[in-house]
């Protein structure tokens, strides 16, 4: 798996490890935050939250335009910068209410600008490893190992949230319930509860600004490994370095092509940003959150989870091994994780008491266990010549998230709908719907979204490439915003009806990738 690997990858993936640690640390709580803190409800903080992520991946478009020009390095750094300072407001504690508002404001501006200068170019970089004719048959992995490593960062971030939140939250005299809950529950002193609340919320996002801080000291250290891959086409010809020169037409086609991909994931996007949104209000109103018992306690259980990751790394290496010796280690090693996961789950209180943002752990926690299960699937496949391109890759992942939601759709039957349910929550379900939905939309991810920036990579002109990632990430944010309508239509229409448009949508978008599946491996093979 990390065989073959140019170590420049490993340098820019601790980096964005980092970098989406403290973002996804923010991003757990943030819609939470607004509702505790300024009392808003899922609509206005579900569409606050869907702006934000539109301009936090809008502007690599931006960013990516900019890099084209005076290079991807120097935008990155700059981007670092800005976010670091974007995360610090965010995190600061100001005079007034309507203070907070606005300042709040202001630092999620400085976090869309730096990531749009950050993440996109950053990419760039990753893709640029793979110009090399002799690493090019490396760069699908390599992306999905970068995505991997993204995946860590965002798996520990709900845990390191609920660690800040939680002990502020009970030092006040409370324990966690549902924002809904707080009249309910605590009556006259549910104002305070709140407060406490978003106080605790407030002191996360200083963790987001500290692992923000820390991917730039990464990115800076490590630059010798990757310096040779951070130049455009300028800078190219100014070092007398070769670049692919494409005729107007190869450059027009590959432009089109990828503008229709462009097209087709935004509504993969839509329905995916619900993660922060439609699937945490469900979360928060319809699954069992306090009282989890049984075998499902481990999935609340981040070390046990850590270890049954790593278990699979080591599982892995079993069987690609070169010698006798590295294949005893590797199963003492995988047996001794499995003794610690049981360890740490039995340790655990006979029933436990689960927070909503618990849920944001498992997209990632999936994402980390299922790349090396991708790339060792596809790599056979590409052994006997019959891997998918990445295409075809992208339509899958289109219908898989159909599946996805239609596990949550059948969890949904016999529900409340939230415009009856009101306030009041209906905490009842199994938490192993919503796990269920957040694995399958996982494997969704997977085949669209590191095969989607390894395309990118791949057909972008050069002189265009830091406009075309910035591209994918513009069809992100377009997608992120349109997310808000099922948050706008949460209390307004039946619960099966905002899934259903998800669905659809989806389905249709994978169709149209393979009706045009065959216009676009051609301008791949241009």
């Amino acid at each position: 798996m990390f065989k073959g690997q140019p170590k420049g990858l490993f340098a820019l993936a601790l980096a964005n490890a980092g970098e989406r640690f403290g973002y996804y640390t923010m991003l757990a709580i943030f819609t939470l935050y607004m509702m505790a803190k300024f009392g808003w409800d899922e609509n206005v903080s579900g569409h606050v939250y869907h702006i934000f992520m539109a301009g936090v991946y809008f502007m690599p478009l931006i960013g990516g335009m900019i890099a084209d020009r005076i290079g991807y390095g120097k935008c990155v750094s700059i981007g670092s910068i800005v976010m670091i300072l974007g995360y610090l407001v965010l995190a600061l504690p100001m005079a007034s209410l309507n203070m907070d508002k606005w300042v709040m404001f202001l630092s999620l501006a400085l976090i869309s600008i730096g990531t749009g200068l950050f993440k996109g170019n950053l990419q760039v970089l990753v893709g640029n490893l793979y110009d090399n004719p002799q690493l090019s048959a490396k760069r699908d992995g390599g992306f999905s190992i970068f995505y991997m490593a993204i995946n860590i960062g965002a798996f520990f971030a709900p845990a390191m949230a609920k660690a800040v939140y939680n002990p502020i939250i009970e030092s006040a005299g409370f324990s966690y319930v549902p924002i809904d809950s707080a009249v309910e529950v605590y009556g006259a002193q549910s104002q305070a509860y709140l407060t406490a609340m978003a106080e605790g919320f407030r002191l996360s996002f200083y963790v987001a600004c500290a692992a923000h801080l820390l991917s730039f000291v990464i990115y800076l250290a490590c630059r010798p490994w990757f310096k040779h891959a951070d130049v455009n086409t300028k800078q190219a010809k100014v070092r007398d370095v070769p670049v692919v020169e494409l005729t107007p037409k190869q450059t027009r086609e590959r432009i089109v092509a990828l503008l229709l991909v462009f097209a087709v994931v935004i509504f993969f996007w839509m329905a995916f940003d619900q993660n922060g949104a439609a699937l945490t209000f469900f979360a928060d109103k319809y699954t069992l959150l306090n009282g989890v018992t049984g075998i499902n306690r481990i999935w609340f259980n981040i070390w046990s989870l850590s270890l049954i990751a790593v278990s699979v790394y080591t599982i892995f290496s079993i069987f690609s091994s070169d010698n006798r010796k590295s294949r005893i280690i590797s199963i003492a090693a995988t047996l001794l994780l499995w003794v610690g996961a049981l360890a740490l789950y039995l340790s655990m209180p006979e029933s436990y008491d689960s927070r909503t943002s618990d849920y944001q752990q498992f997209n990632p926690f999936f994402v980390v266990v299922l790349t090396p299960v991708s790339i060792a699937a596809f790599g056979a496949l590409a052994r006997k010549g019959k891997e998918p391109s990445a295409v075809v890759k992208i339509g899958l992942g289109m219908i898989l998230a159909c599946v996805g939601f239609g596990v949550i759709t059948v969890a949904s039957v016999g529900l409340t709908s939230p415009m009856d349910l009101g306030d009041s929550s209906q905490n009842v379900l199994n938490p192993n719907w919503l796990i269920g939905t957040y694995f399958t939309l996982t494997v969704a991810e997977l085949l669209l979204s590191p095969m989607g920036m390894s395309f990118v990579s791949k057909v972008a002109p050069p002189k265009y490439k830091g406009m075309m990632m910035g591209g994918w990430f513009a069809a992100t944010a377009i997608g992120g915003y349109m997310g808000r309508i099922p948050s706008a239509l949460w209390d307004k229409i039946p619960l099966m009806a905002n899934w259903a448009i998800l669905i659809v949508l989806c389905f249709v978008a994978g169709l149209i990738m393979f009706v045009l599946r065959r216009r676009l491996e051609a301008a791949t093979q241009d």
